[in-house]
């Protein structure tokens, strides 16, 4: 069976943005899971029925630990020799796909699910471009998980658009549509999850899931949210994700304000945001960046229309006045008014939800993503490899 190897910086990417995927490939494949992280990286190996492989990796700017990286992972992929070596997310794509080159495996893939480079300036942003380009000429192919990132990426000159290849309608996984599933939770599960949480009965709840961030757009979020209650006191803000108060943190005063503020409600991180969606009645997710949100798919299949600003990813999976709302980014005045409308008129938002669901089932369902990527190793093997 011919060897596939997956990289990924954290073992979270392999659990969350490509739940299943790996053990759907071990049924075609002999696949490794690589990762930093050992024990839940191993973990993750035993739940998943794939091999696994440790390398340290950082997220920041660490050239003595990459270097040590990429050496660790050429000496593995010299024994092991793999036929596919597939990355993910920025630190893994750079060491793994060097490693891979320098060890002469025949298919070297990158996806790119967004690019953190966007949100950055000065020499970091330079050395960030510089990195990202190397990575991509180290690669065979290239996939942007959006049609917007992939111009961006032409944009800058990052590549080629001969390597460039959006995968079915975009998205690294698609969506399991029968596990995100609004019909598994009925009134009295809905109404207990209200009760636990003590949102009243009569509110209207806005949700955002992922990290509470700057580069998410919280602070315009919790601006907007705290302009909206004046005008409406049977609103709640859901937060479901956790702080990070060290890479990218919110204002002191939207931090004070998400603390004092009784109807904004933070949940930490949550193994299973289905429950929250359930009783929630649109999604607010006005992110600086993306590449190709989960969860603006994950709330459509929970039937939920959502609010998101005008980036790559977000403004694939939403059309403006079918199943969602598009507002430009950074822009605190335009997602008030989003919210406002939604809050405000009862029948918009119901014929955006009755269309929510069915959009996501139309053009992100999982298993098929999975078998347009099986078809795409398949005939990059035919291309690559001498049989």
């Amino acid at each position: 069976m011919k060897k596939l190897i997956r990289i990924t910086t954290i073992p979270l990417s392999l659990e969350k943005l490509l739940e299943g995927q790996l053990t759907y490939m071990n049924q075609h494949y002999q696949v490794t899971a690589i990762a930093a992280e050992k024990e839940r990286l191993e973990k993750y190996g035993e739940n998943n029925k794939v091999n696994t492989f440790w390398v340290e990796m950082t997220r920041a700017i660490t050239p003595v630990q990459d270097l040590k990286a990429v050496w660790k992972l050429y000496n593995f992929f010299k024994r092991e020799k793999p036929e596919i070596v597939h990355t993910h997310t920025p630190k893994a794509g750079i060491v793994g796909m060097l490693a891979a080159k320098m060890a002469g495996v025949p298919i070297r893939l990158h996806t790119v699910a967004g690019l953190p480079l966007m949100e950055t300036t000065g020499n970091k942003r330079k050395i960030l471009d510089q990195v990202e380009k190397f990575t991509y000429k180290l690669a065979t192919k290239v996939y942007p998980n959006s049609r917007g990132l992939r111009d961006i990426i032409l944009k800058e000159g990052f590549a080629k658009e001969d390597k460039l290849k959006v995968l079915g309608k975009g998205s690294s996984n698609g969506i399991d549509t029968k596990y995100f599933d609004p019909f598994q939770f009925d009134e009295t599960q809905k109404k207990n999850k209200r009760q636990s949480l003590g949102i009243p009965e009569e509110d209207f709840i806005f949700i955002f899931i992922g990290r509470l961030v700057s580069e998410k757009g919280i602070n315009e979020l919790v601006d907007a949210f705290k302009k909206l209650k004046e005008q409406h006191q049977n609103i709640s803000l859901l937060l479901v994700g956790p702080f990070e108060k060290e890479l990218d943190p919110l204002k002191e005063e939207t931090f004070k304000e998400i603390q004092q503020n009784e109807k904004i409600l933070i949940t930490g991180y949550q193994e299973d945001v289905r429950p929250y969606f359930a009783i929630s009645d649109a999604l607010a997710f006005p992110s600086y960046r993306e590449g190709f949100p989960n969860v603006v798919m994950q709330a459509g299949a929970m039937n939920l229309p959502a609010i998101v600003s005008d980036i790559n990813g977000c403004n694939e999976i939403i059309v403006e006045g079918v199943n969602g709302v598009i507002i430009p980014v950074k822009n605190t005045s335009k997602l008030f008014n989003a919210m406002e409308l939604f809050v405000a008129n009862e029948s918009y938002l119901e014929r955006l939800s009755a269309n929510s669901r069915e959009e996501i089932c139309k053009y992100y369902e999982r298993k098929e993503f999975w078998q347009i990527l099986l078809k795409e190793y398949k005939s990059l093997e035919k291309e690559y490899i001498k049989s």
